[in-house]
């Protein structure tokens, strides 16, 4: 993507983030509402991701999960956290939408590759990592093509691939399929899984 692109780019995603935020602004006021009455504080889920080039940004979505530990203090599986009103939100990719402000400061785009754990950065191999050459965003190249019922394989090989191929257009037709997706709620677990395992590496 040439310079100017990324301009454009970056200016378009200022402005429809903007937009949003205010247009979405009762909703993201009835989710907020609705976790704290139902989970409590905090209302926020903040973890820091990596960002463009693998440098950290800490990213904002809504808790859907109760901090609920085992004796030894561990947090308890995923499936057993993972609340009645988080399966909703989630369902309907409520939980995302405290990451147009991520969009609007620049910290991530509305399009590129989903932004994962930091933990992950020495698993990657040299093709996977390019993953991070591209801002990460709320949508992408992977998640229109399966979303978390994706493989990790298959995931960052559609990253790279978006990586390699970014354009303005290629952005307006994942973010138009992606409406589509979120309507029909599709790929929003890994089969036999609530979440998306972790990423131990290849072969593992």
């Amino acid at each position: 993507m040439s310079m100017g692109s990324r301009i454009t780019k970056r200016i378009l995603d200022l402005v429809a983030s903007g937009l949003l935020l205010v247009i979405l602004s009762p909703v993201i006021f009835a989710v907020a509402l609705l976790v704290r009455q139902k989970m409590g504080t905090p209302v926020f889920f903040c973890q820091t991701r990596p960002g463009l080039h693998a440098q950290p940004f800490v990213m904002y979505k809504f808790r859907t999960m109760l901090n609920t530990r085992d004796e030894m203090g561990n947090l308890l599986p995923d499936k057993e956290r993972l609340t009645s009103l988080g399966k909703t939100i989630r369902k309907l990719s409520l939980d995302e939408l405290p990451e147009l402000w991520n969009v609007f400061k620049g910290d991530m785009s509305l399009v590129g590759p989903r932004p994962l754990l930091m933990e992950y950065l020495p698993h990657y191999t040299a093709t996977q990592a390019r993953r991070h050459e591209a801002k990460p965003g709320i949508t992408g190249w992977a998640i229109i093509h399966g979303r978390n019922a994706l493989d990790w394989d298959d995931k960052f090989m559609l990253d790279v691939w978006y990586v390699d191929h970014q354009s303005l257009w290629l952005d307006s037709k994942i973010l138009a399929i992606t409406v589509w997706k979120v309507l029909r709620r599709e790929g929003i677990s890994f089969p036999g899984h609530e979440t998306m395992p972790k990423f131990r590496g290849e072969g593992r």
